[in-house]
């Protein structure tokens, strides 16, 4: 007989209890295998096209093979985290993550090495938008859950910044492959960690698979990447080339079509109503191609151009992860007392000033000069971070977390893929030598800031607030009050810490 002291078979124990930090830690140590993947191949780039013997566009695929296909199945895994489970879809990302930059490390040549970096962004793809889901799951409270979202993006914009540093390092020491090597036991702890300390948990109601929705964002994101990079040696006129613009533009308007008749669109344009939402995934994507071009073009200047060693290339960028690091930290307090204008613009001026500052840009610039431009370009980037990711996640209900931090990753990872493919086709197809056609890429690449800039401005006004409110509005009659998916119980329209 069962005693009240004395728990009978049919009793289950307590629950234990969860380490909000630790499981922020957790999640951030996801964003610095993924995130630092995005930079760390930066530098090895001239090694393995010696090594492979990779031309300039092999090289550009090797990058973006990537961040394509991070940004054509972020909002998939996020959904799939909704319905199966955060945890488990989270940990099998991180193995599926591990296994493949292994087989990137054994790559015999330049088409395998693409080849597995796909396979390798189809683990991370389940990593960063499941991770943002794992901790506003954790971090209930509205202004508690905006620090752990501002920690957690600030940790991708530095992560990315360190990799040419860490990847210098690696290269310089031990060899290309190495860069690859050093994933698979981050991942393996990452997978210990988070069977130990990391609650499962799932959307109340998940959304419907859209198959549709998904096709169409693969050939988009794809025809567009392929067209940029493949154009210079193609021609532009040519048939190849042109079919694959025409496919994007279908692509297109083949989404604005068919998402808004499906009952649960993969992407709902409706959130795209709301100014800052728009606003801050469009800052997402000219930011990061300000950043992927950036350190791109770097690296081969200071490596091919400069001829300096890895190890040499990725010191000289230091200031550029200091300068975000520094500037993440200031951003979030912004963000907390002032809201998003102040850090969003601030941020954009200091993306157009730093690439500015490389347009006249020759093979003897002197270091000061290269440090201050970097620096400079870091606080930019790092501005910029923390108010994009809480702005982003303004414009969807919590029980569908996973859709909002896939798509604002996937805005980040488009935004690497086109900003590698736009400045390597500059420098590829003018036919000049690398550092007279880097002055029109380093042109291109201020105008993302001040693109930036001017978002920035138009996404917190008065109008965009206003119209977002109204889209809230509407948002919110077709759920429920009281319910999880309620808008009430998300962060606030404007992107402001409650």
């Amino acid at each position: 007989m069962t005693t009240a002291n004395t728990p009978g078979p049919t009793m289950k124990a307590p629950p234990r209890p969860v380490n909000r930090r630790l499981v922020l830690v957790i999640c951030c140590l996801s964003v610095c295998v993924t995130g630092i993947d995005l930079s760390i191949v930066n530098v090895a780039l001239p090694s393995i096209s010696k090594d492979l013997h990779a031309s300039l566009g092999s090289l550009q695929w090797t990058v973006d093979a990537y961040s394509l296909v991070m940004a054509c199945l972020l909002v998939l895994s996020g959904s799939m985290a909704d319905r199966f489970g955060r945890k488990r879809i989270f940990q099998l990302g991180l193995a599926l993550f591990s296994l493949s930059s292994l087989l990137c490390a054994l790559a015999p040549g330049t088409g395998w090495l693409i080849a597995f970096r796909g396979l390798q962004a189809v683990g991370g793809s389940m990593l960063n938008p499941v991770a943002m889901s794992i901790i506003v799951s954790v971090f209930t409270d509205p202004r508690e859950r905006a620090r752990a979202v501002g920690l957690w993006g600030s940790a991708i914009g530095i992560t990315i910044a360190a990799g040419p540093v860490v990847g210098g390092l690696l290269v310089s020491g031990i060899g290309w492959r190495s860069v690859f090597w050093v994933n698979v036991p981050i991942g393996i702890a990452a997978i210990l960690l988070t069977q130990r300390f990391v609650p499962e948990s799932r959307a109340a109601r998940a959304r419907a698979f859209d198959p549709p929705g998904q096709a169409l964002i693969v050939v988009l994101f794809a025809s567009i990447i392929a067209a940029t990079i493949e154009g210079p040696g193609h021609g532009w006129t040519n048939p190849w080339i042109a079919g694959l613009i025409a496919l994007a533009v279908l692509a297109l308007i083949g989404m604005l079509i068919v998402e808004p008749r499906r009952s649960e669109p993969l992407i709902d344009l409706r959130f795209f109503r709301s100014p800052p939402f728009s606003g801050a995934n469009t800052i997402s994507v000219v930011m990061a191609a300000g950043l992927g071009g950036f350190l791109f073009l770097s690296t081969l200047y200071l490596q091919d151009v400069r001829h300096f060693s890895p190890l040499h290339a990725g010191l000289m960028i230091i200031p550029l992860a200091v300068g975000q690091a520094v500037a993440a930290n200031i951003s979030g307090r912004l963000l907390a007392s002032q809201g998003a204008r102040l850090p969003l613009t601030l941020g954009g001026a200091l993306l157009a000033v730093g690439a500015f500052l490389l347009v006249p840009l020759t093979a003897h610039t002197a270091s000061g000069h290269l440090l201050a431009a970097y620096a400079v370009f870091g606080l930019g980037a790092g501005m910029i971070a923390p108010p994009i990711t809480n702005t982003a996640l303004s414009g969807l209900p919590p029980d569908q977390v996973g859709v909002a931090g896939a798509l604002a990753a996937g805005a980040r990872q488009f935004g690497t893929s086109i900003g590698v493919a736009v400045t390597g086709s500059i420098v590829a197809g003018t036919g000049a030598g690398f550092t007279n056609a880097s002055h029109a890429a380093w042109a291109v690449l201020g105008s993302c800031g001040l693109a930036a800039l001017a978002l920035g401005v138009m996404s917190t006004s008065a109008w965009a607030k206003a119209a977002a409110a109204r889209n809230g509005q509407r948002l919110a009659a077709a759920v429920a009050p009281g319910s999880e998916d309620h808008p009430s119980h998300g962060l606030s329209a404007g992107g402001r810490v409650p």
